[in-house]
């Protein structure tokens, strides 16, 4: 595992138990999935590599627009699915045919694999990768060594 990987691992259970709330950044405070995201990579990098626009609880559903995916195409490296490491960003279809709206940074791969989230009505979690969970991902990244 990469040094960024082991970094982003750590600064994302760091924000195990910051309450969800949409459009937040905010360790401690509020955050959501693309939240959780962007505090990450703050602390990898220093400032978000592009202004996050208004977005909505359905992300761009109605327009069928991949913008989460589109948007992670240009900062993060995208990976083949079945190559799983600590610290990976995993982007999720959440019902099939719609668009992709979750995201989850790796903790453990393996027999007992997690990944760490941020998702309506919880906190930031550290959950088990289940295989209904396995099945919703769509995509896997890894951040850049350096921007």
């Amino acid at each position: 595992m990469s040094d960024v990987s082991q970094q982003a691992v750590a600064l994302a259970r760091g924000w195990i138990g910051t309450p969800y709330r949409h459009q937040a950044s905010c360790r401690g405070a509020g955050t959501d999935c693309l939240g959780l995201l962007r505090g990450v990579w703050r602390g990898l990098y220093g400032a978000e590599p592009e202004v996050v626009p208004a977005y909505s609880m359905d992300w761009a559903e109605p327009a069928r627009d991949e913008v989460l995916w589109r948007a992670a195409m240009r900062h993060l490296q995208a990976k083949p699915r079945d190559d799983a490491a600590p610290g990976d960003v995993l982007l999720f279809r959440m019902r099939a045919g719609s668009v992709a709206k979750h995201l989850g940074l790796a903790g453990r791969v393996g027999a007992q694999p997690t990944f760490i989230h941020a998702y309506s009505g919880h906190a930031v979690v550290e959950s088990p990768l289940t295989a209904p969970w396995q099945r919703r991902i769509v995509a896997r990244f890894a951040f850049p060594q350096e921007v």
